[in-house]
């Protein structure tokens, strides 16, 4: 390449990167003023903008140590440490205008419910428990959340977060006294209802819109997962086991029987598949087709009490979605719907989503350091959970805006 050409392509480099810094500049002076307004102290609000900061530029591990010395050094820290650690202001006002935010900015297609698990080496942090996780297929000293995000095919960002706490920290006094665990959470939780609540207390805030919750309950009971989101007024899609029992009532005729499992009902309506269409949200965001289908379907009733059929839900229906990556009998995977107006290839198109959070959660959310809090109490932990996902969507925001302003 000749000397010109090449100079020609450091000054493409600098150019990208001078628009970069400066979408990210002015979205997060806009995103930070609306965040922070709720915070009582100008040092509070000064904190936060210096926390945002160190979150998008240190490099490595989002230690408080390594952001307070890009600006003020050992003052600085001790500032920041306290401002996560031991301050009082209010995550949950601040996790609301992160979300009506994105709302209006992002547009977002659906909440998608995400599980992150964060390996810890010692068993001092709050919530770490030894446990095996099937999603590593091993026993991890580990903390267990899960998120909510924003999603969209452009883009996703998480705007809440809820921490699982087993028996071990909920009923043992002196670690709640040191973790500062409020004692409002209690009892124990399952995994699947802290994946429940995480969303009750984001459409709890006000302002937002009724948008679908998408997420994969494939290890937990769908039927109670149904009737909780069904309870919070929630619409949903959830992937399900495909040996969950459902009642076909759409099904072709030798499939009509009380109950089946979810895959064998789908196995019997190969004539009714279509073509859909899909963005895969790889590195490469290539489209690609599916097979689906879709039919009418019901929850399994249970015994009551008094030995009689009790009828699970409300009666509303349910669409079964099925996906087949190939021609064979069986599909990929299973979605169990109470969207039930909505064309297979919509709902399809929303279960991606979960594949465009997975890629902004390695990409962008680990990289701002979601991962990293290393304290100890459990306010400090919502409160550097909050702060990385302000940092996150000022991440996917500005590079928004930068590709548009690229192409315009």
């Amino acid at each position: 390449m000749s000397g010109v050409a090449l100079y020609a392509q450091d000054m493409q480099r600098e150019a990208h990167a001078s628009l970069h810094a400066g979408a990210q500049e002015e979205v997060l002076t806009e995103l930070c003023s609306v965040l922070f307004a709720s915070l009582p102290r100008r040092d509070q609000r000064r904190r936060g903008v210096e926390y945002v900061r160190g979150l998008l530029a240190a490099e490595g591990r989002k230690s408080i140590r390594n952001m307070a010395a890009l600006t003020g050094g050992a003052t600085t820290e001790q500032g920041l440490h306290h401002f996560i650690s031991s301050s009082t202001w209010d995550w949950a006002e601040v996790r609301g205008q992160l979300a009506r935010y994105l709302a209006r900015v992002a547009l977002p297609s659906a909440w998608v419910v995400r599980p992150m698990i964060i390996p810890k080496a010692g068993e001092h942090s709050v919530g770490v428990d030894r446990r095996y996780f099937p999603a590593f297929g091993q026993v991890l000293n580990a903390q267990q959340a899960f998120g909510v995000w924003a999603a969209s095919d452009r883009m996703s960002s998480p705007v809440n977060w809820r921490l699982h706490l087993s028996g071990a920290w909920l009923d043992d006094g002196q670690r709640r006294i040191r973790a500062s665990i409020p004692e409002s959470l209690s009892p124990e939780e399952t995994l699947g209802e802290c994946a429940i609540e995480v969303c009750r207390e984001l459409v709890a805030e006000p302002g937002l819109p009724r948008l679908p919750v998408v997420l994969d309950a494939r290890e937990a009971d769908a039927v109670t997962t149904v009737r909780q989101l069904r309870a919070a007024g929630l619409p949903f899609l959830i992937r399900v086991s495909g040996t969950q029992p459902l009642t076909a009532a759409g099904a072709p005729a030798q499939a009509r029987r009380s109950e089946l499992p979810a895959h064998q009902i789908m196995g019997a309506a190969k004539e009714l598949r279509r073509q859909a269409a899909w963005t895969d949200h790889g590195p490469a965001a290539m489209m690609r087709t599916s097979l689906v289908a879709a039919l009418r379907v019901g929850l399994p009733s249970r015994a009551s009490r008094f030995g009689a059929p009790e009828q699970v839900g409300d009666g509303r229906g349910l669409l079964l979605l099925g996906e087949w990556r190939d021609s064979g009998r069986w599909p990929s995977g299973l979605w169990l719907t109470d969207l039930t107006d909505a064309p297979p290839g919509a709902l399809l198109r929303l279960s991606k989503l979960i594949g465009r959070v997975d890629r902004d959660c390695a990409e962008i959310a680990d990289q701002v350091g979601v991962r990293d809090y290393a304290g100890r109490s459990f306010g400090g932990w919502h409160r550097h959970l909050t702060l990385a996902s302000a940092a996150h969507a000022i991440t996917v925001v500005a590079g928004a805006a930068e590709r548009e302003s690229r192409a315009s």
